[in-house]
């Protein structure tokens, strides 16, 4: 995720970072550029139409699209955003967990061994559900305090062992029954978190929806060096790719934001609400 200064407006428009899509869209507004000119010269100088020729007119039908595609990417950009904020909100929870849990455990004052273990395990499931959402596959620094399975759902594992510690705590007179559905609760909340960021990764936005968008934009901004040109002239090969940047733009956002567990630009800075809540709950468990 990128930090930076809100207020901060000359680095916002001198600036182009690595994430900003003008770096991903410049082959595509350079050969867009050169099809306007090419639409341009070809009409101008060869077929020469008269002031009435329909063709004029069909910057009239762009007229009437701006408005469809203006509304269909605000709808786009608007479900992407609410799958980024609620991705976080569910990270935020982890975290919230995490610590309470830990909190639980602390008071409870149990043996050195079973405060090793929570210290390894609650920041285990942080990082194996990080790795689970990337599709790749955690298995920690001290793979002898809870073993996992790599060709199995390793956050399942981890909270599985969490779950089967506390049961033998109980088991073995440590903590009361009460105390067991008090910890249990929290156990359970870890696998809602994981179950939430499953549905917001393995959920995109419908392929028809998606590619209909992307066919939109294409088509129109292709069709506009048509009808412009007798109004604008040559100035239709700088317009009409920043036209393409407009509209090509808020779909890259989106795209790259309603899956914001990954590693781009853009995404939640998972990899440090991880390192996080390692620190904190080392912190309430040492």
């Amino acid at each position: 995720m990128i930090n930076y200064n809100p207020k901060d407006w000359v680095n916002f428009i001198f600036h182009f970072h690595k994430a900003d899509t003008f770096r991903k869209l410049w082959p595509l507004m350079l050969s867009v550029g050169i099809f306007s000119a090419l639409i341009a010269f070809f009409e101008l100088n060869y077929l020469k139409l008269a002031e009435t020729a329909y063709v004029k007119n069909i910057g009239m039908m762009h007229n009437l699209l701006g408005f469809v595609i203006s509304m269909l990417l605000v709808f786009r950009t608007n479900t992407s955003y609410d799958r980024w904020w609620e991705g976080r909100r569910m990270l935020g929870s982890l975290t919230n967990v995490s610590r309470n849990f830990a909190i639980k455990i602390k008071s409870l004052k149990p043996g050195a061994a079973h405060l090793e273990f929570f210290n390894y395990a609650i920041p285990k499931y942080a990082f194996a559900l990080k790795e689970h959402l990337r599709e790749r596959q955690y298995f920690g620094k001290n793979s002898l305090l809870i073993e996992v399975d790599g060709g199995k759902h390793i956050p399942n594992q981890v909270a599985a062992s969490i779950s089967a510690r506390i049961f033998e705590m109980q088991a073995n007179g440590e903590i009361s029954q009460e105390q067991l559905i008090i910890l249990n609760a929290d156990v359970q909340q870890f696998t809602d978190i994981c179950g939430g960021c499953e549905r917001i990764k393995k959920t995109p936005i419908p392929y028809s929806y998606s590619a209909f968008i992307k066919k939109f934009i294409f088509i129109y901004v292709l069709t506009l060096p048509i009808g412009w040109v007798f109004s604008l002239g040559y100035f239709v090969i700088p317009i009409v790719p920043f036209i393409l940047y407009v509209l090509a733009s808020l779909e890259l956002i989106a795209e790259e934001i309603e899956n914001p567990f990954g590693e781009d630009a853009n995404d939640l800075p998972v990899d440090e609400i991880c390192d996080n809540i390692e620190k904190h709950v080392g912190e309430l468990l040492n």
